[in-house]
């Protein structure tokens, strides 16, 4: 079976906590595959927000996930804290990918490696736009 490497940077530009709930962990007593996309779509909201983004607004338009991949290194369970770095990588004229790295903060174990693909798209035309150029200077 092959596996998937997802190759990480050496500095992060963002990085914030979020806390295993119980909500969170699934049949095999673990963090789930579901949850731990909404945890980094949380962290993700925080990053954009301390550029004084959104999703929904990045300059003129807003962002729409084209693909996510997770990658586990370690289990997580409920308590756990988990410090979640995020970085830009491989921005293009219609999108950026943005990585992630996730730590637990108690035991200093990384969690999981993911990576989303998010481009520039008009929700009222329904279509991919270019990235503009205030999404494009926050970033880079």
């Amino acid at each position: 079976m092959a596996r998937v490497k997802l190759d990480l940077p050496e500095k992060f530009a963002f990085e914030t906590e979020l806390p295993v709930r119980i909500t969170d962990i699934n049949y095999g007593q673990h963090l789930g595959n579901a949850e731990l996309l909404g945890l980094l779509h949380e962290a993700r909201i925080r990053f954009l927000r301390s550029h004084d983004l959104s999703e929904l607004d990045v300059g003129g338009c807003g962002l729409i996930m084209t693909d996510a991949v997770l990658v586990y290194k370690a289990q997580a369970g409920c308590g756990d804290v988990l410090r979640i770095q995020v970085a830009v990588q491989d921005f293009g004229p219609l999108g950026c990918d943005l990585v992630y790295r996730v730590t637990n903060t108690t035991s200093g174990v990384e969690v999981a490696r993911a990576k989303t693909g998010l481009v520039c798209f008009d929700y009222a035309a329904g279509k991919v736009v270019r990235c503009p150029e205030k999404f494009r200077a926050a970033l880079a």
